[in-house]
């Protein structure tokens, strides 16, 4: 089995379910297909480089690429792994894997060395993540996924995490007590001729090996023609496509997203923030302008209405039926008014309210003269009727 795989070395992560539904007796069979997983490889600083990553509902780096560099040591260090127990975040162990595993630091080798990056998933449950985003980057990001489902694993979950061709990359075993079965079948994919490497393919995008014969596929945003050789780029904002907010603009085969009036476009280049679409020169009110979630409406200062076009103001009659507060009459002067009263009436000092008017018993000083001329002329007619009496 060594001589057979030396032609073939790769930086591979085992990604392990050891969640509660794995019970301990199965979880030693998971690490028994482990060591004999490393038992077909050619173990090596220069060829292949094993690491582990651990999860259930908090994900675990066993050990990275960098730390063993012979099957002995590696197949002591998986002996030592411990189940976690609850919840099945697999995409958040993918995620780790491609954060704190697949980095130089850690020991992946840099991409022109051209060592394929490979992960086994394996597991028995139902992922309580969301999954389909994660594995899709790790694969764009070259990394080819491999995926081992037991028991109750979630079939659809397999397909949606696993590399092109499906049937090459998805396994599924009853039991953990056969997953050994699967170990030369690895063997026999990881010691598979490259037909891509040999560079004879012809596809525009990805050559996709497929044992003794391959598979064109393309990068993120592209579809495979008919020649099932060349690409031709995919409307990227077709709903579910892409991430934005409100507006996705096509852009050859990517996108970049906007926002609707009276909206900006946020940092992330994805989600918007209404603005104020009453700041001086946003708007045409021609008095009051009102913001309102990314639009505005207009209104008028107080004496004033809003015309029929609801922008500009025409004056209000401000002596109008219940406008005022006048008891008698209101007096319109422009915007403003002042209260009156009718004749016979006097305004009271509160400018508003008004009483009757008292009228004076006082006479002119015409009228006193005219009273004493008579009174006179009456005396002197007396005196005179007194005098002829006595004669």
């Amino acid at each position: 089995a060594d001589t057979a795989c030396k032609n073939r070395s790769l930086d591979l992560v085992f990604i392990v379910d050891s969640s509660r539904s794995v019970r301990p007796e199965e979880f030693e069979k998971v690490k028994i297909f482990l060591s004999e997983m490393i038992d077909t490889l050619d173990v090596g600083e220069r060829a292949t480089r094993v690491a582990v990553v651990n999860y259930a509902s908090t994900v675990k780096v066993e050990f990275p690429l960098r730390t063993y560099v012979d099957k002995a040591s590696l197949k002591e260090a998986v002996s030592r792994i411990e189940p976690l127990s609850a919840g099945t975040m697999t995409g958040l162990a993918i995620q780790t894997a491609m954060d704190e595993v697949f980095t130089e630091e850690m020991g992946t080798r840099p991409a022109t060395f051209s060592i394929p990056k490979v992960v086994i998933v394996v597991t028995d449950g139902r992922p309580q993540d969301q999954v389909r985003d994660v594995a899709a980057s790790a694969r764009t990001a070259g990394i080819e996924i491999y995926v081992v489902g037991v028991a109750q694993a979630d079939r659809q979950s397999l397909r949606t995490m696993a590399s092109e061709p499906l049937d090459e990359h998805v396994f599924y075993v009853e039991t953990y007590g056969v997953i050994e079965k699967l170990t030369s079948k690895f063997r026999e994919t990881f010691c598979a001729v490259n037909v891509c490497a040999l560079g004879t393919h012809g596809c525009q995008h990805i050559c996709v090996s497929n044992g003794a014969s391959y598979l064109c596929d393309c990068y993120e945003g592209y579809t495979l023609n008919p020649d099932k050789r060349t690409c031709s780029a995919v409307d990227r904002c077709a709903p579910g496509r892409h991430e934005c907010d409100q507006i996705c603009v096509s852009n050859n085969g990517s996108y970049v997203c906007d926002c609707y009036e009276g909206y900006t476009l946020n940092p992330d280049k994805k989600t918007c923030s209404a603005m104020d679409m009453c700041a001086p020169g946003r708007h045409d009110c021609a008095q009051v302008c009102l913001s309102n979630d990314g639009s505005y409406s207009c209104g008028c200062y107080e004496g004033y209405t809003l015309n029929p076009d609801k922008k500009t103001c025409s004056a209000a009659d401000v002596c109008a039926p219940g406008r005022h507060d006048c008891e008698q009459l209101c007096v319109r002067d422009q915007l403003f008014y002042s209260c009156d009263c009718h004749q016979g009436y006097t305004l009271n000092p509160d400018r508003r309210t008004c009483s009757r008017a008292i009228t004076s018993t006082l006479v002119t000083s015409e009228e006193s003269c005219k009273c004493e001329a008579l009174v006179a002329l009456q005396h002197s007619v007396t005196s005179r009727l007194e005098a002829l009496s006595s004669k």
